[in-house]
């Protein structure tokens, strides 16, 4: 019964953080490993909106919709299409009380979920190094720094490069071509006044059909801009730079850049420190694997896309769901089995639409879709 079984999730990303509140929730006992030696030990990333039907849908079974909507910005609806030049080509502004998919920072998020759960859930410093044990269960955890422990469940929602995944599933995710580089600007009000003005209070994104810019507000007066572009994946080295060389980074990036206008420029020049290199990866069209009663995924682990809005979205949805599972079924395999009936179909419907997604970034406005990062 899953009120009797050692529930183990690796990853304390909202994924599965949001699968142990629900589980806390309903008086299932469950425990949260995460590699990260302590709760604010790296930066989290930008800015997620959560959608209605998904993302919203999963804190309102957490117990937690009226402290989202508390801490959300409602002003980060707002969404700006531009050409190169700069030129409005598209606006939305969100009406009065739009809820649609207000922004809410990915730390923000992942307090509200670590406040809500029981002391002592999350044992933080715990890499996972391996899955093992007879697909029956039980199964056992190995860590990095020698422990082991044993699970009748565990839940991989630990990402792209997942170790759970290996102990259902031999795939591993692709470079899809389209490399991220992510610039980080602060005090926007004060310090970068006109590209506030440019951007507005939600984001804004402008692509040529080969290489993109979206600029995305964050709170606190801090803002991300991604720029995109078809690169190797090892495109610092193979143009002899390091990723420490600012710099050098900058000045190739304005030749890439040599036929936008000044006033877009400074989106990629205007940065307060250095470029984080973020390559885009994928899991092939459809993934799936033979079911096991002691292993499931849940979020990028089974069904990493590109980063069209649905990333966070549908690990909270998989979260939810796998935890209402949980809670309804006699027996944690009859849990499993109902949670990837469905998730697993609904994953491989939104992988073939978004397959060549990445590709979407770059597109020229009038060709390509308004797209969330």
């Amino acid at each position: 019964m899953p009120a009797n079984a050692r529930i183990s999730i690796i990853g304390a990303g909202p994924g599965g953080l949001t699968c142990a509140r629900i589980l806390q929730r309903h008086g299932i006992p469950v425990t949260v490993y995460d590699r990260d030696p302590e709760v604010n030990s790296r930066n989290q990333g930008g800015s997620l909106d959560l959608h209605e039907e998904d993302g919203q849908f999963a804190l309102r079974e957490a117990g937690l919709l009226e402290e989202f909507f508390a801490l959300a910005r409602f002003e980060g609806q707002e969404m700006r299409r531009m050409d190169p030049v700069g030129s409005m080509l598209s606006h939305h502004v969100p009406d009065e009380g739009e809820t649609i998919s207000p922004e809410i920072d990915r730390g923000q998020l992942r307090g509200l979920l670590l406040r809500s759960l029981a002391a002592g859930t999350v044992q933080w410093g715990r890499t996972l190094e391996s899955v093992s044990g007879p697909a029956e269960g039980p199964r056992t955890l190995t860590f990095a720094d020698g422990t082991a422990v044993e699970a009748d469940l565990v839940i991989g929602a630990d990402g792209a490069f997942s170790r759970v995944r290996a102990a259902v599933s031999p795939a591993t995710p692709y470079y899809t071509g389209v490399g991220f580089l992510e610039a980080w600007f602060e005090d926007m009000e004060n310090a970068h006044p006109e590209l506030s003005e440019l951007v507005g209070k939600g984001s804004a994104h402008a692509a040529d059909g080969e290489r993109g810019l979206f600029a995305q507000r964050n709170s606190g007066g801090h803002m991300r801009v991604y720029i995109m572009r078809r690169v190797p994946v090892d495109w610092i080295a193979v143009n002899g730079l390091r990723p420490e060389d600012t710099e050098g980074i900058r000045a190739h990036l304005l030749g890439e850049y040599a036929s936008w206008s000044p006033r877009m420029l400074r989106l990629i020049t205007d940065n307060d420190g250095a470029y984080v290199d973020r390559p885009l990866f994928a899991l092939p069209v459809s993934h799936t694997w033979e079911h096991s009663p002691s292993v499931t995924l849940l979020g990028d682990a089974a069904h990493l896309m590109p980063p069209l809005g649905v990333g966070v979205n549908l690990a909270m949805l998989d979260a939810a769901e796998l935890a209402l599972a949980l809670v309804r079924s006699a027996t944690v395999d009859d849990a499993v089995h109902g949670y990837e009936k469905t998730m697993l179909a609904r994953s491989a419907e939104i992988s073939r639409l978004l397959e060549h997604g990445a590709d979407s970034l770059l597109a020229l406005p009038d060709l390509g879709p308004f797209s969330r990062v």
